[in-house]
């Protein structure tokens, strides 16, 4: 197979290609590990194409992993950068959000009754409690959390 691409659609292949290894390689499931080896091999490959196709102040090789990659200093201008650092910054926020509100329901029917319920149906029960602390964290962040150790445990 041929591809033909203007400049611009290449470099938006080489941000594509890395942003999804660079979302594949936080996968740590021992499962995974041939899928994100695919996800970073191929972005080795393209990235190396992209490379000998004007390409080259973008890319280097890594002679620790034995793969191209996009420069560190080049990284932090492109928009996939933004997009990865955007998309583990809400990732966090959410999932702790959800966690707390999870958290917060188990408490107050019972863990033996929270575990009966379906993930749909925590959902639909936490919906104030994650809103509670959506607003929280997006006024203060976690300036107001505070992990409180159990008497007995020190």
């Amino acid at each position: 197979m041929h591809l033909r691409f203007t400049d611009q659609e290449l470099a938006t292949l080489v941000e594509m290609v890395s942003l999804a290894a660079n979302v594949a390689s936080w996968n740590q499931k021992e499962s995974a590990n041939e899928q994100v080896a695919a996800f970073e091999n191929l972005e080795s490959k393209i990235l190396e194409k992209a490379g000998h196709s004007g390409m080259a102040d973008w890319i280097e090789f890594d002679e620790e992993t034995q793969r191209f990659r996009v420069r560190a200093e080049q990284e932090e201008c492109l928009f996939y950068h933004e997009c990865y650092e955007e998309f583990r910054n809400e990732s966090f926020w959410d999932e702790l959000a959800v966690r707390l509100a999870d958290r917060d329901l188990a408490r107050a029917i019972g863990f033996k009754e929270w575990e009966k319920l379906s993930e749909e149906d925590r959902r639909a029960r936490t919906v104030a409690w994650e809103k509670r602390y959506w607003e929280e964290f997006t006024k203060r962040g976690i300036e107001r959390v505070v992990v409180m150790t159990p008497p007995q445990e020190g």
